[in-house]
C-alpha cells in the first residue's frame, strides 16, 4: 500500500490567477522584487509584472501562498492591519489565541479563515478601525485606573 501524503492547510498555488488582471502567476524568487531577500523568500508573481504589481509570498520551504494575491495598496493596507492587529496580544491585552478569535468575530468567518493576508481592502479597513477602538479603549481605562490609583494616595 502506497503511503498518502499528507495535505497542508493552505491554497494550492499551482492554479492561481491575478485577481487583478486575470493573468497567470509565476513561482519565483523576491530577488529583485524584495529589497532584501536574504532569506530566500519566494512568491507567485503576476505575470504581467511589473505592469501589474500583484504577487503573494509562500510559507518557507513550500509552495503554499501565505494569503492571496495583492496589489501595493492592498498590501499597504494589510501590512496596517497587522500592525495595529499584533499590538492587541503583543501588549497583553488578549493572547494570540485569543486576537485571532476576535479578528474571526470581526470579519465574520470561521477561525480557519481569520488572516490578515486573505483580506479584502474594505476588511483590513474595518480591522484597523476596529483595533484602534479598542486599543483606545484599553488606553483610557488603564489612563482612568492610573488616575484613580494616583487620587488614592494623594488622599
Amino acid at each position: 500500500m502506497k503511503k498518502s501524503k499528507k495535505k497542508r492547510k493552505g491554497l494550492n498555488g499551482d492554479n492561481i490567477r491575478c485577481p487583478y488582471c486575470g493573468s497567470h502567476t509565476i513561482y519565483r524568487s523576491a530577488d529583485g522584487i524584495y529589497q532584501d531577500n536574504s532569506r530566500g523568500t519566494m512568491l507567485y508573481v503576476c505575470a504581467r509584472y511589473p505592469a501589474c504589481d500583484s504577487y503573494v509570498r509562500t510559507h518557507a520551504g513550500t509552495k503554499i501562498p501565505v494569503g492571496s494575491m495583492a496589489n501595493r495598496e492592498l498590501r499597504a493596507l494589510r501590512n496596517t492591519a497587522h500592525h495595529y492587529f499584533d499590538q492587541l496580544y503583543k501588549t497583553g491585552l488578549m493572547s494570540k489565541q485569543d486576537a485571532y478569535q476576535w479578528l474571526a468575530d470581526v470579519i465574520a468567518a470561521p477561525l480557519s479563515q481569520a488572516h490578515i493576508g486573505y483580506l479584502s481592502e474594505y476588511y483590513c479597513k474595518v480591522v484597523i478601525e476596529q483595533c484602534k477602538q479598542y486599543l483606545e479603549r484599553y488606553k483610557r481605562k488603564q489612563k482612568n485606573i492610573q488616575m484613580c490609583k494616583g487620587g488614592a494616595k494623594a488622599s
